[in-house]
């Protein structure tokens, strides 16, 4: 609870993740926030519905850091690619994220980012999750081989990001285009602006 000197002050904000492509939304967006991000195991569940398992992990991963700022208002996030209802999430090898692109190639697949917002302590929250479609282009192994030479795969659900140098294998998405970044915005903005407008 706020105790009277808290009272009409705007409640700090905490990123409970490293990605420099949700740091670059959240601040594009205007806020001012704490990175701290803890160690979380993500729970990889195949037979869960994407909505499901982003939006457990996203929990996860902003409960435990919002034990340790119980004064803020945390976000957490996760986002998966899914091909026909299959995760596909950071590659670890260079050949298994030239893989995951051979996969991809030519087809539409699903993108799902589940948020959670977690205040007091982690004792009250919110959770969302939206979904995008991206087609890609059909792609050679050269192109593939390309378009890696310029992007780092492995921090990336998929072995791609939308937002670098995307045109080199993307033709089109349908939805929110930063949710296919790893936070949607759209929804997440309005949400974290009621809580922090409040104190909480």
């Amino acid at each position: 609870m706020m105790n009277q000197e808290q009272c009409g002050k705007s409640a700090p904000l905490v990123l409970a993740s490293r990605s420099p492509r949700r740091i670059e939304l959240l601040r594009e967006a205007g806020f001012e926030f704490e990175v701290l991000s803890p160690e979380v195991d993500e729970v990889h569940e195949a037979g869960m519905e994407p909505g499901e398992l982003t939006e457990l992990n996203a929990r996860r991963k902003a409960m435990a850091a919002a034990v340790q700022r119980p004064e803020s208002v945390v976000v957490g996030a996760d986002t998966l690619v899914y091909l026909n209802g299959r995760p596909l999430g950071k590659p670890e090898t260079p050949e298994e994220a030239q893989a995951m692109l051979r996969q991809l190639s030519g087809r539409v697949h699903h993108v799902c980012t589940g948020v959670h917002v977690a205040w007091e302590g982690g004792r009250q929250g919110r959770g969302l999750h939206v979904l995008s479609k991206v087609r890609f282009k059909e792609l050679s192994d050269e192109q593939i081989q390309a378009y890696h030479a310029l992007v780092n795969p492995f921090d990336k659900a998929g072995a791609y990001g939308i937002q670098e140098h995307g045109e080199m294998i993307i033709e089109g998405h349908e939805g929110s285009w930063t949710n296919i970044m790893g936070l949607p915005m759209e929804v997440l903005t309005p949400l974290l602006r009621s809580h922090l407008d409040r104190g909480w």
